[in-house]
């Protein structure tokens, strides 16, 4: 008889792994036992020699579909190598223990994301004869909440907020049986002792419970109220989306004009009024369930309100759990907007009271229940752009999994914690150890408060749950007066750790190396709205190289004056004066921009004072500014309502233009655009761009040739400026990030450009293209920067 001790780290934690174990070890009749040790499983397996090999290759090959294992380690004959007593006559599952928690730096495990509920849970939950019949918080081993219920590692019902709900006779027995799918799932539960969901008023009033307040909340939204309903890692305001009456009470209740909402549908109702491609779909349909940006279809206006979204795409997730299911079971309407319950800018509310408070004025009704959420945890949002199904907002679903980086000596042999704090707009943050990246779900917008406290939670968090008992590294953005950057100091004082700021486009460069994995000579174009550069002026159009670790400067848009500095980002129109200030006469500039009736004409006057004694004015090269300016010039957005709304809404008119002209229209347009290009000593010329579209406008030009013309433009600009160092560096890569980068006609402009030259191109895939992957970067640079 072999007795071996075998230690298997990755996320084996709520995925069914020990009970995987338990069976596996039986079917090969070995005795011992398995046992979750908080950050790894121990398994102790004694009995023939083969059966303990055909034990490990069953482990490797058939394990649990949500299981994922980074390394397995084999100890010798533990009674002669270790003095172990083995006294085993069948195999089980021993407690967990978390006394001993592996606090080494590398290698730890981690809980896995939360899961939308499973085929056999739902068929069982619409099931008139099963005892969970049209119960919402039905779950399994292969379903349901993780990260939104772990208060601490290891993963046991008494360590998540399921512990205020023991469990019946019933469901216990299943608990500790061995072959059911709900053997040790820890979310577990049933109406006789799980939570209860409640039908609230404005006034805190419950007017009934369990399945009688799902259809209650149903007949709610079918009379055109708007529903607040608290769900698994947060809250969501519903309402029916075909009712353009409570749409519009929605965007005067929120604060939120245009910005897009979200809608919920059920899978054989999406082609009515979509057109999702086949990854799409499949993405759509994953257990992730994110929100999926898709294209509209000709019949969109048949079945959805034109105010749930102004763009020529709609963003769609379908239920993810059994109360969406149910919600959706029972209405009358194709889909339900099912947007985040929070103000812009600010977290969602997760807990009742706040609920109930904060969204007085804004719901009609709450649909709320009892259990509480540990982690709020935003839904995660995925878009396909360069054939990528690229991260908008990596959040539920796919946090905590970490980001494992292989591929750079530096990174492989790390052995320091570094705790990264992100930016100040649409943050994350970052933990490392050893070549697990942690990123942390989304944040938002640390500017505000109750944001700022969201990240100090979350960095408690992480630290948590990957049981790190050191931070040797603090990184923050180069921005004096960010929120983030003076915690970042506070932190690094606290934990007596190295404090190191990088430039926000170099994080945005180290994260697209990082989501590679590839650590080759590149050139890389980083484009967005706003990164403090490392000249204490608004960086936003970058050309980098990055070579032997590091990451330099080498060409960028032109620079622009921001007249009232964040006044230019909030009104465009204040941007596109200032561009055409450097063309054309002080009469000229007033009657054109006085056209608009935006400006008073005071206000107007004082704009063109501060340009000429250059008062209050910021300096600029971002590209995100440029698109505004155009945005404004077309009369698309002249106020910012949401981030990136002007640049974003001239890109959907682009895009029309590509949709309903033919080629020879688009191949006008592009080869203006390619005579138009100017470079000058490595910078791009910006005001002749703008200018140009100016003279088009005179010219009787369609917006949308206008709009496509720049867009394409700013394209060649950049990729004939970033080819042009790549054949001098003699480089193999060439690659694309930042916010801007999120825009279509750009981003596959420039991959075309960059792929006919020969050039391999670099895009984001596992990592956000915005702010939201710049934690990322700040780690990779560190380490990089500091070996």
């Amino acid at each position: 008889m072999e007795i071996k001790k075998i230690i298997v780290k990755g996320i084996v934690q709520g995925v069914g792994f020990r009970p995987f174990i338990y069976r596996l070890a039986k079917e090969n009749d070995l005795k011992g036992y398995v046992k979750n040790m908080g950050n790894y499983v121990e398994i102790v397996v004694a009995g023939d020699k083969s059966n303990i090999n055909n034990f490990l290759k069953d482990m490797k090959h058939k394990k649990p579909a949500l299981s994922q294992i980074n390394e397995i380690i084999i100890s010798g004959n533990l009674d002669k190598d270790f003095n172990f007593n083995f006294n085993y006559d069948d195999f089980r599952i021993k407690n967990s223990d978390s006394g001993e928690l592996d606090r080494s730096n590398k290698d730890i495990g981690t809980i896995p994301p939360d899961v939308a509920i499973c085929e056999d849970c739902l068929r069982e939950m619409l099931d008139k004869n099963n005892r969970r019949y049209k119960y919402p918080f039905i779950a399994c081993i292969n379903c349901g909440p993780r990260f939104t219920i772990v208060k601490r590692l290891p993963y046991d019902r008494d360590n998540t907020s399921m512990d205020k709900f023991p469990l019946c006779e019933d469901c216990l027995r299943e608990y500790r049986d061995p072959m059911d799918r709900r053997f040790h799932a820890q979310a577990t539960c049933c109406p006789k002792c799980g939570p209860r969901v409640y039908l609230v008023d404005r006034e805190g009033n419950t007017l009934c419970n369990s399945n009688r307040a799902i259809n209650e909340a149903i007949k709610i939204l079918s009379e055109g109220n708007i529903l607040a309903i608290k769900g698994i890692g947060g809250s969501h305001l519903a309402c029916h989306c075909d009712n353009d009456d409570t749409i519009i009470k929605l965007r005067k209740r929120l604060n939120r004009p245009t910005q897009p909402f979200a809608i919920m549908t059920k899978e054989e109702n999406l082609r009515l009024f979509a057109d999702p491609q086949w990854d799409e779909l499949i993405l759509l349909k994953s257990p992730k369930r994110p929100i999926v940006v898709v294209g509209k279809n000709e019949n969109y206006k048949d079945y959805i309100s034109e105010y749930v979204s102004n763009l020529n795409t709609v963003g769609v997730m379908l239920p993810y759990s059994g109360m969406h299911h149910l919600l959706l079971e029972g209405n009358n309407t194709i889909a339900y907007i099912m947007t985040s319950a929070n103000l812009p800018g600010y977290p969602m509310a997760i807990k009742n009271r706040d609920i109930l408070s904060k969204l007085k004025n804004i719901a009609d009704y709450f649909l709320i229940h009892d259990r509480e959420i540990v982690n709020r945890c935003d839904d995660s949002v995925l878009k396909k752009i360069n054939n990528n199904m690229v991260f908008i907002r990596r959040s539920r679903g796919y946090v905590p999994e970490p980001i494992i980086v292989n591929n750079h000596p530096y990174i492989k042999n790390n052995d320091k914690n570094i705790l990264c704090v992100g930016p100040e707009i649409n943050s994350t943050v970052c933990l490392i150890k050893g070549n697990k990246f942690y990123l942390s779900q989304y944040i938002g917008n640390t500017s505000k408060y109750e944001t700022f406290n969201f990240l100090k939670e979350g960095i408690e968090n992480l630290i948590k749950i990957t049981n790190s008992n050191r931070i040797d590294a603090i990184v923050c953005d180069l921005h004096p007066s960010y929120n983030s950057t003076n915690l970042a100091k506070d932190l690094a004082e606290r934990f007596e750790a190295d404090l190191y700021p990088i430039q926000h486009h170099k994080a945005h460069g180290f994260s697209l190396l990082g989501d590679n994995d590839i650590f080759q000579n590149s050139i890389i174009i980083t484009l967005d709205g706003v990164g403090y550069g490392e000249d204490g002026n608004i960086w936003g159009g970058e050309i980098l190289r990055y070579s032997n670790n590091k990451m330099d400067r080498i060409g960028h848009l032109e620079e622009q004056y921001m007249p009232g500095g964040d006044l230019s980002t909030k009104y465009p129109l204040r941007m596109l004066l200032s561009i055409l200030y450097k063309k054309l006469s002080r009469e000229e500039l007033i009657e054109f921009i006085s056209g608009y009736n935006f400006f008073e004409e005071k206000t107007l006057n004082l704009i063109i004072f501060q340009l000429d004694k250059k008062i209050n004015v910021s300096k600029t090269t971002s590209c995100g500014r440029v698109l505004d300016s155009i945005s404004s010039m077309l009369n698309i957005c002249n106020i910012k309502t949401y981030d990136g709304e002007p640049a974003i809404r001239l890109e959907s008119i682009s895009e029309n233009f590509k949709k309903y002209h033919d080629y020879r229209e688009y191949n006008k347009c592009l080869e203006m655009a390619q005579e138009n290009v100017k470079i000058k000593n490595n910078i791009i010329n910006t005001t002749d761009l703008v200018y140009s579209a100016y003279n088009m406008l005179l010219e009787g030009y369609s917006r949308e040739f206008i709009a496509l013309y720049v867009h394409l433009s700013i394209a060649e600009g950049l990729s004939s400026l970033a080819l042009k160092f790549g054949k001098k560096e003699d480089f193999e890569y060439i690659g694309l990030t930042g916010g801007v980068s999120y825009n279509k006609i750009i981003s596959e402009r420039i991959r075309e450009n960059i792929e006919k030259e020969g050039f391999k191109f670099l895009y984001p895939n596992k990592v956000p293209n915005g702010d939201g992957g710049i934690s990322f970067g700040q780690g990779i640079g560190y380490i990089l920067n500091n070996e």
